[in-house]
């Protein structure tokens, strides 16, 4: 559904997009991660027809973002980093123009507006002007109004900045809704939960380039497996629970704590193994822990630069994977 091959783009000297490909197959749920400036708005602009690339071609639905603009412009939903609504309409009165200007009938295009007011809460506010609305409200107002169409591909620019929790969940089961009926979605977003909670796959942007491709999963996979830390219930003999632990193949370490020993595993069941060996040993523990790689840890590897990522094994079609 989304088509980019070494789409650039530049501003002047600076060159915000250097060369980025991927593409979305429908029904996928896409997220862009990067710091402020890492070029994932310019890329939302280009692919949603706003700004045309310097270099490059991208499709989308099948057409060509700069020579089939309209075309595409039919078929997608947006939602930018800021609400774009009309102050002097009614929440109603915005829902309604949508739907108008997309070809549906009065009827329907009440009955949408109404259906959208309900799930963004506004219900209660639906025949105020949008001028009166707190910044939150028109925020939720503007994502009602790139639902309004049911387009089949859906743009969201960090659509939940400025939101409630509460209305954050609820757009997340809209974009899990809309995607179960086979639309596509490209988010960009700064909330590392928001791209764990939705993202079939990940792609991190770094100085207009992409630094990293993958699954939630593959990503933290990549940045390293899960960990499990034991404390013991006799520190001093951290030395012999070392000892016990390497003899049944373990790569073991001493913790940071006193008496605390870390073990890198490659799956859950090799916690197991590890309080077997300790027991084996007689050496007893007051407490172990599991813990496995956040996608927050592989962002600030990535941003920072302090452990870059290995390639996957192999790219996904069509796909270049990045060295």
């Amino acid at each position: 559904m989304i088509e980019a091959t070494d789409v650039s783009r530049s501003f002047g000297s600076t060159q915000a997009l250097g060369g980025v490909s991927f593409g979305i197959a429908k029904g996928e749920v896409l997220c862009l991660l990067g710091h402020n400036g890492a070029g994932k708005s310019t890329l939302v602009s280009i692919l949603s027809t706003a700004l045309p690339p310097t270099s490059g071609t991208a499709r989308v639905a099948g057409y060509d973002v700069v020579r089939e603009a309209r075309e595409v412009r039919r078929r997608i939903g947006l939602t930018g980093q800021f609400a774009a609504v009309d102050e002097s309409l009614s929440g109603r009165e915005n829902l309604v123009l949508v739907a108008r200007l997309l070809g549906a009938s009065r009827a329907e295009a009440r009955g949408r507006a109404d259906e959208l007011l309900e799930t963004f809460s506004l219900t209660g506010a639906a025949d105020r002007t949008a001028g009166t609305y707190s910044g939150g409200m028109r925020r939720r107002l503007d994502l009602a109004s790139s639902f309004v169409g049911h387009p089949q591909v859906l743009f969201l620019d960090e659509p939940t900045t400025g939101l409630d929790p509460v209305s954050r969940g609820g757009l997340w089961d809209l974009v899990r809704s809309s995607v179960a009926k086979g639309t596509t979605v490209l988010l960009t977003t700064q909330y590392l939960e928001e791209a764990e909670q939705l993202a079939d796959r990940v792609i991190v942007l770094g100085q207009g380039r992409t630094i990293a491709d993958g699954t939630v999963a593959e990503l933290k996979g990549r940045l390293g497996g899960s960990t499990v830390r034991a404390q013991l219930a006799e520190p001093v003999r951290t030395a012999a629970a070392l000892d016990a632990l390497r003899r049944a193949g373990l790569e073991a370490r001493a913790g940071e704590a006193d008496g605390a020993v870390v073990v890198p595993v490659g799956e859950s069941a090799a916690l197991a193994v590890v309080v077997r060996a300790l027991d084996e040993a007689d050496l007893g523990i007051t407490g172990i822990t599991l813990t496995e790689p956040t996608l927050d840890d592989v962002y600030l590897a990535l941003a920072e630069g302090a452990t870059p990522l290995p390639e996957r094994p192999g790219p996904r079609t069509g796909v270049p994977v990045p060295s």
